[in-house]
């Protein structure tokens, strides 16, 4: 992976799971990172892992365009600039519309929509003067929604069109945007959602053929770098998700919704008894860090 050696790249939610691998595979290609993280002691423990010289850990809420203008001026100070963007930081909430907690609602939407756009938002200047790449973490969600995960579904749709719209303007000025769509992934995400509700492995124990599968996170983290190397427009973890954006039209048709409809109706009720049970709408680590982010700056 030549092609992102001594590139500067800047990641969200880098503190774990994807943007952590993805940051420790960068770092063996000679890349060098801005590494962005609400949840400070893992976004650390990486920096360190991976020296000075090639990380800066900046703590930051995406959803504070402040604080993510100065983590990218920051790693401008550091580094010369900004080549690639990583727009990876995003979260998840559990329970159907009628009674999921509606403040968890928003800070998803908040974080995996408004903190893709801060993040780009602080980055471009510098992404166009260097004639960058940007990717933006969407999901196989935006093409096949899950009942259950409406705010989570919304902001992927959303973020997937962000990135189609950022690309008709960039494109003159030699800067190449991508979207990445991945099904199940062995994150914290994934396993947060596992471990809270024993209604979320029945909903994916009940979908079809491989979309019930999850995947290893070393094969999503070779893609992501990969698509940065190579700049791609979509980036499919694992392939078989492409072509499932392509009839996207009929997996949404009524004919697609069939097998879905016959499930949802016990499984988000067994979903939303799990979630009034535990007394939350999202994982205990998301609640932790929410608690972070309201804290006075």
């Amino acid at each position: 992976m030549g092609k992102v050696r001594d590139k500067v790249v800047l990641i969200t939610g880098a503190g774990r799971g994807i943007g952590a691998g993805t940051a420790r595979e960068l770092a063996k290609n000679g890349a060098k990172l801005v590494l962005i993280d609400l949840d400070g002691g893992p976004l650390r423990e990486l920096a360190n892992e991976l020296g000075e010289k090639i990380a800066l850990p900046v703590v930051a809420d995406v959803c504070d365009l402040e604080a993510m203008q100065t983590a990218v001026d920051a790693g401008v100070a550091k580094f010369g600039g900004i080549d690639y963007v990583l727009a990876n930081a995003g979260i998840a909430s559990y329970g159907s519309v009628l009674n999921v907690d509606p403040a968890t609602f928003k800070r998803v939407i908040d974080i995996n929509i408004l903190g893709v756009f801060y993040t780009v938002r602080a980055a471009l200047p510098s992404v166009i003067e260097r004639k960058g790449y940007i990717l933006v973490v969407s999901s196989l969600a935006a093409y096949a929604p899950a009942p259950g995960l409406a705010a989570y579904n919304a902001s992927k749709a959303g973020v997937e069109h962000f990135a189609n719209a950022l690309r008709l303007e960039v494109a003159h000025l030699g800067v190449d945007v991508g979207s990445a769509h991945m099904s199940w992934i062995d994150t914290p995400l994934v396993q947060d959602a596992k471990k809270d509700l024993a209604s979320f492995g029945e909903m994916m124990a009940s979908l079809p053929g491989p979309l019930r599968k999850t995947s290893k996170l070393e094969v999503c983290v070779d893609a992501f770098v990969k698509g940065l190397a190579d700049r791609k427009r979509r980036v499919n973890v694992p392939g078989w998700v492409g072509p499932i954006g392509w009839f996207k039209a009929v997996v949404t048709s009524a004919v697609g919704d069939r097998s879905t409809l016959k499930q949802a109706p016990a499984l988000v009720a067994k979903m939303d008894a799990e979630i009034a049970k535990l007394g939350r709408s999202t994982s205990a680590r998301n609640v932790a860090l929410e608690d972070v982010a309201v804290q006075p700056k």
